[in-house]
């Protein structure tokens, strides 16, 4: 079904474009039926990503467009990496890509020298996962508009495959798609656009294994959704020291604003092809404050609270400081 939709998305796009944007019903068919469908595919899968399909925001785009998002990476399309179906309305085709966000590159480098920064990091995403790259084609694009974001998807994307509107099967849609999101589970993993250097600096010097692992588990902590759904889950104090934002410094804000730290203390011990399960909230998760979190990684032993807390040589003096005020 899903291959039948988008081929429908790339022979009808020209003529429903002519229409309103307002109110559309094909719209409304793109941004929610093809999502469903897309989202009854992945239920299938080991896959947790978020799906969105957009035909634009308040005019038509030029090029319509169905994404697959990994939270840990982005959740829209302007930033990150990630893999979508890309459609050419004049040539009706769909494209499978693996590739980037736009519009933030834009907003740094400018549209001219963005176009490079985006082929640029499309070449070295292929070199990271070559053994998934050379499954799909390398070679440009074109999506059939001389617009700034139709000519940013052609620079970002680094690989995949293009189908013929009519002629694209559900078999052949899930085979290419899987394998896709095998790619980009993998690139993920890897450290996805940061430049090796970069990953090892932040790692302390730890070979390339343990970087990538550790790179993934700090992506891990610093996402967003994943800090929000631990510090719902757990009691917003350092699990070590007992530091408490609330009562030691009169922190009034909303929990997950608390200046404490979501340390993934679940070790990555293998990245897998395949291995997609990356954490349980809240099981994997301490919640410390930036001093025992810093700790926790220098003691090499990421998820041993208990000597951790062994080490912990200084008490939090609430009594005191409350008589005297």
């Amino acid at each position: 079904m899903l291959a039948e939709y988008l081929s429908r998305l790339a022979t009808e796009y020209s003529y429903e474009r002519a229409k309103s944007f307002t109110g559309s019903k094909f719209g409304e068919f793109v941004r929610h039926d093809i999502a469903v469908e897309a989202k009854k595919v992945l239920m299938l899968w080991p896959f947790e990503l978020k799906v969105k399909a957009s035909v634009g925001q308040g005019v038509w785009a030029s090029v319509p467009w169905l994404a697959f998002f990994d939270p840990l990476i982005t959740e829209t399309a302007t930033a990150g990496f990630y893999v979508v179906f890309l459609i050419n309305p004049d040539a009706q085709t769909v494209t499978l890509s693996m590739n980037q966000g736009t519009t933030n590159i834009y907003k740094d480098f400018g549209q001219s020298r963005g176009r490079d920064v985006l082929k640029r990091r499309a070449r070295d995403m292929a070199d990271r996962v070559p053994e998934f790259a050379k499954r799909f084609s390398e070679e440009a694009i074109d999506l059939g508009s001389e617009a700034g974001l139709p000519a940013g998807y052609e620079a970002g994307h680094s690989f995949g495959k293009v189908y013929k509107a009519g002629s694209l099967t559900d078999d052949q849609l899930s085979e290419d798609l899987y394998e896709m999101l095998l790619a980009y589970e993998a690139l993920v993993n890897r450290g996805g656009t940061t430049p090796s250097e970069v990953m090892q600096e932040e790692a302390g010097g730890k070979d390339i294994k343990e970087t990538r692992r550790y790179i993934l588990s700090r992506r891990i902590e610093r996402s967003p959704r994943v800090r929000k759904a631990v510090l719902k889950a757990k009691p917003p104090i350092c699990e070590c020291c007992g530091l408490d934002p609330k009562r030691d410094y009169g922190f009034a804000g909303p929990a997950h604003e608390a200046p404490l730290d979501v340390h993934h203390a679940a070790p990555l011990n293998g990245l897998a092809e395949g291995e997609t399960r990356r954490y349980t909230i809240p099981d994997d998760f301490m919640v410390l404050c930036p001093t025992c979190h810093r700790m926790i990684h220098k003691i090499g032993a990421p998820s041993d609270l208990k000597k951790l807390q062994k080490m912990l040589r200084f008490k939090i003096a609430r009594e005191v400081a409350y008589f005297t005020q």
